[in-house]
């Protein structure tokens, strides 16, 4: 009996596998169900940004480097906000304001009025070792409000950097959805973050009327299900993966990579293109946006891109 009794699990068991297996097959060659794509990627492939606003050639985030990109073409700019101490956006990448201004202290330790003092081309250094910009009078930091104002025609893809956990992180997802609407802006911004959990309280917020892109959560499981063979599986969550060309010694930019993400209508990005090689090869293998920290190689890649 304990002979036909485990012959029995054993079928049982077997059975239940094989069947297993066959609803997993089923599920991962199944087509999956694509996402509409926002109104934000309506216009003309490829897109070419300016990393905060063309920070190889001038003072980052400031009107003079947002001025340069512009006069160069570009297509929009790459920008990062956080949240001032009087609660209003600004644009700017780092904690504090040491590395890139005259002043100190952390920008959530500033209002908006005291950041507008600082000289933001203190410590900019062009390629012959000079400091060309310090004292500029268009080498200052702008609000976000501002930036949506000054350049109608421009796209904007901007990284909401606060952290989540912290008071300032809760009330971005908020405070740049009331910017966005207000200057009527929800088919030209595109909102990012590397931490998914503003990205999704963002998105809740703005009731999914503004194109988002993926966290580095987002993009690592997106890659690693490609990778083994179940990109089937794989529900996308944001509009866009923008990628570095390769992190960790992984490549990001294999053309059947890129191929897949264009077949589940995910726009495939990539940031830190400054040189006209690359921006051709990505293109030529179906690459939709470009970040560069070069606006005049962007507008040199226009010209001769057919």
């Amino acid at each position: 009996m304990t002979k036909i009794n485990k012959l029995i699990k054993g079928g049982f068991l077997s059975t239940l596998g094989l069947v297993g297996s066959v609803f997993l097959l089923t599920k991962y060659k199944a087509k999956p169900n694509n996402q509409s794509i926002p109104s934000f990627f309506s216009k003309p492939a490829p897109y070419i940004f300016a990393h905060r606003g063309g920070m190889a050639v001038r003072p980052e985030q400031t009107k003079l480097a947002f001025d340069n990109a512009a006069a160069h073409g570009i297509d929009g700019f790459e920008t990062d906000v956080r949240l001032t101490k009087d609660r209003k956006l600004i644009v700017f990448h780092d904690v504090d304001v040491d590395r890139t201004t005259n002043g100190s202290g952390k920008v959530s330790e500033h209002t908006l009025a005291e950041i507008k003092q600082l000289d933001s081309g203190y410590h900019f250094v062009d390629i012959n070792g000079h400091k060309p910009y310090r004292g500029h009078k268009d080498a200052y930091i702008l609000s976000f409000d501002e930036l949506l104002k000054l350049y109608p025609n421009q796209l904007i893809n901007v990284d909401l950097k606060d952290d989540p956990e912290s008071e300032h992180g809760h009330l971005v997802p908020e405070i740049i959805f009331e910017d966005i609407v207000a200057n009527n802006a929800q088919d030209r911004v595109l909102v990012t973050s590397f931490h998914s959990k503003q990205i999704e309280r963002f998105n809740i917020i703005s009731n999914g009327t503004v194109a988002i892109g993926a966290g580095q959560s987002e993009v690592a499981e997106g890659f690693l299900k490609f990778y083994l063979g179940l990109g089937n599986s794989f529900q996308p969550r944001a509009h866009t993966f923008q990628m570095p060309v390769s992190f960790k010694g992984i490549k990001l930019t294999s053309p059947r990579f890129i191929q897949w993400l264009n077949t589940r209508d995910i726009i495939p990005g990539y940031y830190g293109v400054n040189n006209l090689d690359l921006m051709n090869d990505l293109i030529f293998n179906g690459a939709h946006t470009l970040v560069t920290d070069r606006p005049d190689l962007a507008e040199r890649f226009k010209h001769t891109y057919h």
